[in-house]
């Protein structure tokens, strides 16, 4: 007999994408993102932080200030990272998981890349122009996009445990 309690699929890839954010380097905001085929695969993964090449040291994490001065024109999001991430591979029809709602640029490359679905957790900018504009994108391509109110609210991962 199978043991009970064991996590759903959308439970284990949003965690996977929570992961993920832990290795954002970003000070405000930690943000990762799974790709997975419809298989149940993982394709790849994410999460935003500078190009490779560009020392997190060396780049500002700022917010404000003069554009260049900020991370804003720097960082890439998680969800373009887990794209490029994939190295080529076919995401037709794949689905992402991501901490939160993409913006308009995110958008534009998971039409591009033929991902047809998003589960997300939050979506606290939706008032804003970009993540409208994003959803009006989502929307007319046909990318399914839902926000995931998970049944548990905490996974605690024990480096510890040898073999359970």
């Amino acid at each position: 007999m199978k043991r009970d309690g064991y996590i759903s699929w959308d439970q284990y890839f949003m965690g996977v994408a929570l992961l993920a954010a832990m290795r954002s380097k970003d000070p405000n905001t930690q943000v990762g993102a799974c790709i997975v085929g419809e298989d149940n695969r993982i394709l790849s993964t994410g999460y935003n932080g500078f190009p490779y090449g560009c020392s997190d040291d060396e780049f500002p994490w700022e917010r404000e200030g003069d554009t260049c001065d900020t991370k804003y024109p720097y960082v890439v999001h998680a969800e373009l990272n887990a794209i490029l991430n994939a190295r080529g591979k076919s995401l037709a029809g794949a689905r992402i998981y991501v901490c939160l709602f993409p913006c308009n640029e995110c958008a534009k490359a998971i039409i591009q890349s033929g991902i047809t679905e998003i589960i997300y957790i939050s979506d606290k900018y939706a008032d804003t122009p970009l993540v409208m504009a994003s959803k009006r994108m989502l929307t007319t391509a046909g990318v399914k996009f839902t926000k995931m109110d998970p049944e548990i609210k905490k996974i605690v991962l024990d480096f510890g445990a040898e073999g359970r």
